[in-house]
């Protein structure tokens, strides 16, 4: 790669670093691995920075690229992963409102399919358009609004199963402090 290449390529991760990292932190959970994942992508990304001939298209280029390297690290712990019966509490270090409302959203998002987390991230996060979604995840829009539809419909049963058995547990503890205080 010619040095005027390198130097695009620094120039390119300076001043795109912070929105890529957002992206990455978006597509997995552990803010560590979203650092990883970045990192991952622009290592594969350095090696064909100079067949990118419209860099314009360089974002486009590397969240498929961090989508992909997702998929593949997904796809390998897949097999690691043990059910339980019980998900563990999710700690929140800050106590606001909104950290909360984030962290059970990304927990959330967890239970989606990669293709379809890949949608949701890309269309309401990264706010792209229907059809630059598609093309960015190489599908049809068709694809991407079906998709879409029933990852969101995913999300709305999943939030709704887990404020029921949040009250379910709510109201299970009032009734252990009433028999406790009879």
């Amino acid at each position: 790669m010619a040095q005027s290449e390198v130097l695009g390529f620094e120039e390119y991760v300076r001043t795109r670093q912070e929105a890529l990292l957002r992206s990455a932190r978006r597509l997995v959970p552990d803010p560590v691995d979203a650092q990883d994942l970045l990192q991952t992508a622009l290592a594969r990304t350095y090696g064909r920075w100079d067949r990118i001939e419209d860099k314009s298209l360089a974002d486009a280029y590397l969240r498929r690229v961090m989508i992909n390297t997702r998929t593949e690290w997904w796809r390998a712990r897949k097999l690691d992963e043990v059910p339980t019966e019980q998900l563990p509490d999710a700690s929140i270090e800050d106590g606001t409102e909104q950290r909360a409302d984030r962290a059970l959203l990304m927990d959330i998002l967890g239970v989606l399919a990669p293709k379809q987390r890949s949608v949701v991230v890309l269309r309401h996060w990264e706010q792209m358009s229907t059809e630059e979604t598609a093309a960015a995840l190489g599908m049809s829009a068709g694809t991407v609004k079906s998709t879409l539809h029933r990852a969101l419909a995913r999300l709305r049963q999943e939030l709704e199963n887990r404020e029921a058995a949040g009250r379910e547990a709510r109201l299970a503890e009032e009734r252990g402090r009433e028999r406790c205080a009879a």
